[in-house]
Formats: C-alpha cells, structure tokens, sequence
C-alpha cells in the first residue's frame, strides 16, 4: 500500500506498491531499478507521512540502517533540509526547505510530463538529484538540465548523480530564469510549488511543448498543472492533473505580517464593521475549496484559531496589510459572527467564491485548467472561456 512502510523494505517492494497504485507505469520501471533512491538520501533524514501532515524523528543511516532503508523504500518523502540549510539539529525545524519527494507523486508526475526519446527537459529544483536522475537514465544525460538555487543543496545533488553513474547539466541559479544557454526544452519540471509561472519558462519551451508545475495560490490549495506553450512562447494552457504539496519556491515565498499590523494600534475589533454569515466559516478550509477561492480572491490569506470547546475563528488578511475580517464557528449555531474592515470586504468575497464554487456542484481539479500568459495568470472550468470569476 503507498503511503506505508512495506513488508520488504527495498525496491521490489516499493516497487510493486508504485505499479499496484499505478504511479510506476512499465515505460519508467527501467529507470526505477537503474537509478535506487538510496544513491540519493543522505544519512539523516526526517520521513514524512503521504499527506503531508506530520513529520517524523530524524533517522541516521550510520546509527540505524534497518529504520533509514525502510524510510528510504516507502512511499513518503523525506525531508533533508530545514530552513533553507540554518537548523542543523536533530530535532525538528520550523519549515521543510529540501526533500527527496514521495515516489508516488515524483513518478506520477514523470507519467504527466510524457516524455519522449530524444526530448530535452529542464527542471526546476533539483533537490537531492534523484528525479534529474531518472530523467537522464530515460533520455541520456545530454537531454536533461537541472537548476537549484542553494549550492549546498546543488552539489550534494551532484555527488548523488555521479554516484549512480549519471552526469545531467547541473546548474546553480535561480530557476525562475530557467537556464536559456540550453533552449528550447521540449518539457520543463518543477518539483517546487508555484505563485506564478515564470515568463522565462514560456519562452525557453520549444512550440509545442509543455510544462508541468505545481500551482498554488495565496489563499492556500496546489495542484500539479500540464500547460502546452503555443506557437510563439506568449502563453500556454492545460488542465491540473492531480493534487500536490511541494515546498514553495524561495523566490515566491509570501510573507505574513502580523494581525497587529492591521488593527493600527487599535483594539480589536478597531473600526471592524459586524455583519452575520449562515455558510459556517470552517467550511472554507479544506485544501481544494482553498484552491478555488484563492484563484477567486487573490492578494489573501488566512489563519485558523481554534479553542477548546470547539470553536473556531478564520482569520482572514490582505496582502495590502490593511483590509481583514474575522468569522466565528460555534458548534450548534445556524449564523456566524463577521467583523470587516478596510476597503476589501474579505469575508464576502471569500463566502462569494465558495458558493460559486458550491452552485458549479463542488468540482474537482480535473474541472479546472490555467492558462497563463507572460503578466497574466486565469484559473478556469472546463474551458478557458469560462475563468474563475475574481473577487474584490
């Protein structure tokens, strides 16, 4: 079963759960025995759990081998890096910033990337080294260039790749530039999360040609999107093709202020304007209704405080650090408590989007497709002539 440890903790076993979920499909078996993952984890790593939502203890090859192999060859991703290189402890940091991503989604989103012999592939985020690996196993190592922006983390992938014999362009930058000196690429990879999708991207990919990108929004949601660039590199569309939760890239990461910020020096609720809602507010929080809303509201975010009798408070801010709004769930009520202020009404927006979303009969991620354009980012429903109508 993915997203476990499995009775053999080796590659067989891996394996045959990969194939068995259907991520591993026949055309990618051969790169998956050539190039182990094993050659590219380091000896201390932090296993994760499928969805994302825990971390586990730091385990060490040298000090237990048995536990690192059975981390190594189940279906999670580990984490090797914290706070961009500054926690250097055992316990755990405050925000993942490097992994060896879960073998499911690294070879379901090969299985999307579709590639082809005689293809050229950038990708974006070369992390430990071992998707870059596997691509360059499949296409040859002349094919395929991968970008990472912290060196430390650039030439450790190195070390992984001539380890396994595999020598792939690696190149220390920014990968919003991509790497021009190697276009145009018939695909390009990022195995990072996105706000936006780099103007460079689209002129660097070959007519034609597509890239493959987890997406996400302020608000909150990601979902791993297929684009195919036109003719003449102004713009591409396509379809998300499955959830995801990669690390942000570092260049795109948003800042929080804090709610202080907002209120001016004033106590709360300071010049908020009480209004009522009957859409209970946790309803808004599940990470495909995040998604949708943040393509609806954008400039926004959010924060939950919860208490111990069960209530609940969404937060909601805007990036123009002067519009925010409160919502209260209490259990057994039918209408909620709303504050607003500054010159976006937020919860209405946001209740607008989720409704919006509710009247389309809740659609799922494979509804939705993005079409972007060098300044221009639409998320859409069925067609790109239906966009996601804004708010605010």
């Amino acid at each position: 079963m993915t997203g476990e440890t499995h009775k053999e903790a080796g590659p067989q076993g891996l394996a045959s759960a990969l194939v068995a979920g259907g991520a591993l499909s026949s055309d990618w078996l051969p790169s998956f025995k050539a190039v182990p993952r094993e050659l590219f984890v380091p000896d201390r790593i932090w296993p994760g759990i499928a969805d994302g939502t825990r971390q586990n203890p730091v385990v060490y090859r040298s000090r237990d081998p048995e536990g690192w192999r059975r981390a190594v060859y189940s279906d999670v991703p580990l984490t090797t890096q914290w706070d961009d290189g500054d926690h250097v402890g055992d316990g755990l940091g405050t925000t993942p910033s490097s992994s060896n991503s879960m073998p499911t989604m690294v070879f379901s989103m090969l299985r999307d990337l579709d590639v082809h012999s005689g293809n050229r592939v950038l990708e974006i985020g070369a992390g430990t080294g071992w998707n870059a690996g596997l691509l360059a196993h499949r296409l040859g190592n002349p094919k395929v260039v991968t970008v990472e922006y912290d060196p430390d983390v650039a030439r450790g992938a190195r070390e992984n790749l001539k380890r396994a014999g595999l020598e792939p362009t690696v190149i220390e930058g920014d990968g919003r530039q991509g790497w021009p000196e190697g276009a145009p690429y018939d695909r390009i990879i990022a195995t990072c999360s996105l706000l936006e999708i780099p103007a460079a991207w689209l002129e660097q990919t070959a007519p034609g040609g597509a890239i493959l990108a987890p997406f996400g929004t302020e608000y909150g949601g990601e979902q791993i999107v297929r684009l195919t660039v036109n003719d003449d590199g102004t713009s591409a569309s396509g379809r998300f093709t499955r959830s995801s939760a990669f690390m942000r890239l570092r260049q795109q990461r948003t800042d929080r202020p804090p709610f202080e910020d907002y209120l001016r020096g004033q106590d709360w609720p300071a010049d908020g304007v009480r209004t009522t809602t009957e859409l209970p507010p946790p309803d808004t929080g599940g990470w495909f209704e995040q998604f949708v809303i943040g393509a609806a509201v954008p400039g926004a975010f959010w924060r939950a405080e919860r208490y111990d009798d069960g209530a609940y408070t969404l937060w909601l801010y805007g990036r123009d650090t002067e519009s925010w709004a409160s919502a209260d769930y209490e259990r057994g009520r039918t209408e909620y408590e709303v504050y607003q202020s500054g010159s976006r009404n937020l919860w209405d927006e946001v209740e607008a989007a989720w409704r919006w979303w509710d009247d389309q009969g809740r659609p799922g991620f494979d509804r939705f497709g993005l079409t972007v354009t060098s300044d221009t980012h639409t998320v859409w429903l069925d067609s790109p002539e239906n966009p996601v109508p804004l708010r605010g």
